[in-house]
Parts: structure tokens; C-alpha cells; sequence
């Protein structure tokens, strides 16, 4: 798939992961519009890169998803990519009398909110010649880390949901749909669980440029694929790996 000349909704665009993704390609000659929840830091963001447009948007809320769609729709008919970058996490540990709780608000962000958006925003995309979603999901959808025990669930959820689309809309669209799956990236999210120990999320952007570039689908980016190996040849080595931290 072509990398430049696409219009390119980003959602949490604002730092981390997202930033970056929208950062590599912006400079590649890409119309790029980020949202967010801050608009503040919505707005610090646009202000560093070229040919970007920051949209005050709460994916977690069902009536921002509707206004969102509703501007793309009206300002930006020419949508062709959208990636689903947004996401909630809570660290802590399971059997606590916290965990529905946490586990609503964490599925809302990343797996609802993505459903809807992509249901709502499918027939925009179907009008271009070139067409993709990304969902960005994580290393932790093959192995979960027990200090992420839903936000884990919630990216495994995500792992089928996107497999289960990309074989749908393969049916009757040319719309190509990736998963990202990065390990631990050193962002202001994940401080919490070591962050700093992660891979700079500059590489994670330009991991996903490429394989959109080459069209593929499934980004194991950093130590994500090392995991993933170990995951299918010896399953409980890679949970004891994962959470030997």
C-alpha cells in the first residue's frame, strides 16, 4: 500500500505511540488528524508537525465517536487510513475487588470504542481506491502480564476482533486491515510498569510505516516477535518470562 498522499486519522495522537506514528507520516506527505482527550496537549502536539489536524475527541464516550465520524465525514471525506491507537491500562493485581471496575473502563477504550469507530467510519473508507485500519494492540495479547490482567484481556479481545475483520472485509473491500503489536515502549503510559526499560516508540511509528508499505499485516515489532515464538513452542515459558519483572 502507497505511504504517502493518504489522509490519516490517528486517534491518541497526541504523545507517545501515536505521536510518533503520526510524526513519520506527516513528514512522508500524509494528511494527518489527531485526536485526544486533552486539547491543550492536542495542540502542543499539532503545532511540531506539518499537515496536521488535532480533533478534541474522547474515543471512550459513544457521542464523541459520532462527532468524529460526523467531521470526517463532512472536513475530511477522503479518509483512507484509520489507526486505532487510543487505549486505557491499569496496573494492578487480580482478586483485589477492583477488577470489574477497571476491566469496563479498559474495554471500553480498547475494544468497544474500536469496534464502533471502525463499524462507523468502514463505508468512508470503501469509497477510496486505497483503503487500511490499524489496530494497535500489544505483545500482551499472546502473553499476559499479570499486573495488566484485563488491560491484557482487553488487547487479546482485540487480537481476534482484528483477525476476524481483516477476513470479512477481505470478502467484499479492498480495505487492508493491520494489527500493531508493540512490547514495552518507553512512553509516559507506561512509566508505571517500566518504561523506561522499552523501546523508543519512534521505532514502533516507523515499524508500522514500513509494513504498511509492504502490506504486512501482522507487526510483531521489537521483542514482540521473540515472544511470540516462544508463546507457540512453549506456552508456560513464555508466561514466566513475561512476568519474571
Amino acid at each position: 500500500m502507497n505511504t504517502t498522499k493518504n489522509t490519516i486519522l490517528i486517534t491518541g495522537g497526541s504523545a507517545g505511540i501515536g505521536f510518533e506514528i503520526a510524526r513519520v507520516f506527516s513528514k512522508a506527505g500524509n494528511k494527518v488528524i489527531i485526536t485526544g482527550r486533552n486539547e491543550e496537549r492536542l495542540k502542543k502536539a499539532a503545532a511540531q508537525l506539518d499537515n496536521v489536524t488535532a480533533i478534541v475527541s474522547d474515543v471512550s464516550k459513544e457521542a464523541d465517536i459520532a462527532a468524529l465520524t460526523e467531521r470526517i465525514r463532512t472536513d475530511f471525506p477522503e479518509l483512507n487510513i484509520v489507526i486505532n491507537n487510543a487505549g486505557n491500562a491499569y496496573v494492578y493485581k487480580l482478586a483485589t475487588g477492583e477488577s470489574a471496575t477497571k476491566a469496563i473502563e479498559e474495554m471500553q477504550t480498547n475494544y468497544f470504542s474500536i469496534l464502533s469507530l471502525n463499524e462507523q467510519l468502514i463505508p468512508v473508507l470503501d469509497k477510496q481506491p486505497e483503503a487500511a485500519i490499524v489496530n494497535v494492540s500489544s505483545i500482551v495479547a499472546f502473553v499476559p502480564g499479570h499486573s495488566l490482567p484485563t488491560y491484557s484481556a482487553s488487547k487479546a479481545a482485540l487480537h481476534s476482533y482484528t483477525r476476524s475483520l481483516r477476513y470479512t472485509l477481505a470478502q467484499t473491500t479492498t480495505i487492508r486491515v493491520f494489527e500493531l503489536m508493540p512490547p514495552l515502549v518507553n512512553t509516559g503510559f507506561s512509566q508505571e510498569i517500566g518504561g523506561e526499560n522499552g523501546i523508543p516508540p519512534a521505532v514502533v511509528a516507523e515499524d508500522l510505516f514500513n509494513a504498511i508499505g509492504s502490506d504486512t499485516y501482522e507487526i510483531h515489532t521489537g521483542q514482540t516477535e521473540q515472544m511470540y515464538q516462544l508463546y507457540r513452542s512453549a506456552p508456560a515459558e513464555a508466561m514466566a518470562a513475561m512476568n519474571d519483572r
